[in-house]
């Protein structure tokens, strides 16, 4: 049974970032966090290269009322959730409205063509400034960082997860997140998992 509504019938949240880096499971977890509380999930994703590194976007349409199809429209997201910078600008073209809410991870992942010279990639001010700009709400902090000092840089994607709940726009409860870890990791990786989650909470918390 739902205890708690949406600001919105249906919510559009975008989670992108980088192949390798997480994001999918990502979108299931909050996926799975959300149908637990009762409400319809539908999740689709689109992969810009099938190799690691490439560019990777789960759409999560999430209702209380009925099953919608897994495409955002163009313009319509309500949240974006981002663990590559750049990656935050190619979804906001797209996918940004005056309203969206932006969580980036500040650390980069240098494409191929910038690793050899034969691309830019814009400083670090230039993404915030252009994140800001287009946006209604963003916050940015270095999810990597944070997961290398838990234990290993893949849990960013979790430290990101905990950003959103932190921000209280969606009813992801804590005591939901660690049955789900429970059912998929032994106990001293659920921990791992937990303490990188509290940590993003923190980082959006108000």
């Amino acid at each position: 049974m739902k205890d708690s509504t949406l600001k919105n019938d249906v919510f559009n949240l975008i989670i992108t970032g980088v192949g390798g880096q997480g994001n999918v499971m990502s979108s299931r977890i909050i996926g799975n966090m959300m149908a637990q509380k009762g409400f319809f999930v539908t999740i689709g994703e689109t992969f810009g290269a099938s190799q690691r590194g490439g560019s990777v976007m789960s759409h999560v349409r999430i209702s209380s009322s009925a099953t919608v199809s897994p495409q955002i429209p163009k313009g319509r997201a309500h949240m974006i959730v981002s663990l590559e910078p750049s990656e935050t600008i190619r979804v906001l073209m797209d996918y940004g409205n005056p309203e969206v809410a932006v969580i980036t991870n500040t650390r980069p992942t240098h494409p191929v063509g910038v690793i050899s010279g034969m691309m830019a990639y814009p400083e670090p001010e230039e993404i915030r400034t252009w994140i800001q700009e287009l946006s209604d709400q963003s916050w940015f902090f270095d999810a990597t960082q944070m997961a290398v000092e838990i234990g290993h840089p893949i849990f960013s994607n979790i430290i990101m997860t905990g950003a959103l709940a932190g921000t209280g726009v969606l009813p992801l409860d804590r005591s939901v997140f660690q049955r789900i870890m429970q059912t998929r990791f032994p106990e001293s990786k659920v921990r791992s998992n937990l303490a990188a989650y509290d940590q993003g909470v923190k980082m959006t918390a108000v």
